[in-house]
């Protein structure tokens, strides 16, 4: 009986291993540093959750797909500069939709280009995507004139930034609240319709899945196109809470993304994942920032930490493989 219980432990912690880690990181830090259990840096925490989660969960559906896309830098600048630009002639409302259309676009664009080129392994649309994401940051600089804009300079209402940014229901971040929605619907895209499914099998068997009659070059352009959309959207996130927006505001995103997106569950290879353990992903890594800065653990150390997570993450994924 006890053999039994101890095996069904041990089987727990192997498919719980983020939750896990979770949980016990929360502990150490509380211990080493009781101010990290305080409502003021809890709610900095919630605050700090805003933009990766949109990242990473357009992430999610690349890497599932067989991909990766390192263009989200890029997207997340150029978005950032052109939804400013456009809360003057189009008002708040319509430079937010404006915003989400343009990341679906260059989203797509990515995948155009990929389909164009007869990329279909992640070797080529690594190198591909980082060209795009390179073209995209040097439009975003042309446009600012390598200046930073600023929100608050508009004529016109910024009330909705100002809610995604800063305001809460009750203790949670309206911009969470925004988030779980979008997570549960693509959480219902991922799992329950045609287009989720011929995502996940593309990655799987990309033969499989041309022989069962989907189109894997719009199934590509669609991955692309969601993780565009997923990419604006972490930009307005992030507009919405520092107000302001530069042509290298995206910078490092790409790898928080892909790093809470393998931490999470998320095989490289292409194939399974899901949307709800990246969140796992994005909760652990974000907590982890804020125990290393809580614990004054220097950049460096915090850039060796962040490293050493995505070398176990992966070290982990290949063992399943074996």
């Amino acid at each position: 009986m006890t053999k039994t219980k101890t095996n069904s432990f041990l089987e727990f912690l192997k498919q719980n291993l983020v939750l896990c880690g979770i949980v016990v990181l929360i502990i150490v830090t509380a211990i080493a540093e009781p101010k990290f259990l305080g409502a003021s840096n809890l709610n900095n925490v919630l605050r700090q959750l805003g933009p990766l989660p949109f990242a990473a969960l357009g992430m999610t559906f690349v890497i599932i797909g067989g991909f990766i896309d390192l263009s989200i830098v890029g997207i997340i600048s150029l978005v950032g500069v052109i939804t400013i630009g456009l809360v003057d002639p189009l008002g708040q409302a319509g430079a937010l939709l404006a915003g989400i259309l343009l990341g679906a676009f260059l989203g797509w664009l990515n995948g155009l280009v990929l389909t164009t080129c007869g990329a279909m392994t992640q070797a080529e649309v690594l190198f591909i995507t980082y060209g795009m994401s390179s073209i995209y940051t040097a439009l975003a600089l042309i446009y600012t004139g390598s200046e930073t804009l600023r929100i608050s300079r508009s004529s016109r209402s910024i009330s909705l930034f100002t809610t995604l940014g800063s305001s809460n229901i009750g203790i949670i971040p309206v911009i969470l609240i925004v988030f779980v929605i979008v997570l549960i619907l693509m959480h219902f895209f991922h799992r329950k319709t045609i287009w989720g499914r011929a995502i996940a099998l593309m990655g799987g068997n990309k033969d499989a899945a041309y022989l069962s009659g989907f189109n894997m070059k719009s199934t590509m352009r669609l991955a692309y196109a969601i993780n565009g959309m997923m990419s604006a959207m972490a930009s307005i996130a992030l507009l919405s809470r520092v107000t302001t927006a530069t042509a290298t505001s995206g910078t490092g995103y790409e790898t928080n993304a892909i790093l809470c997106v393998v931490v999470g569950g998320t095989t490289l290879k292409g194939g399974k994942g899901s949307v709800l353990r990246t969140m796992l992903g994005v909760v652990l890594i974000t907590l982890l920032g804020n125990c290393m800065n809580m614990l004054n653990l220097s950049t460096y150390m915090q850039t060796v930490m962040r490293g050493a997570v995505l070398v176990v993450a992966i070290w982990l994924d290949n063992r399943k493989e074996l």
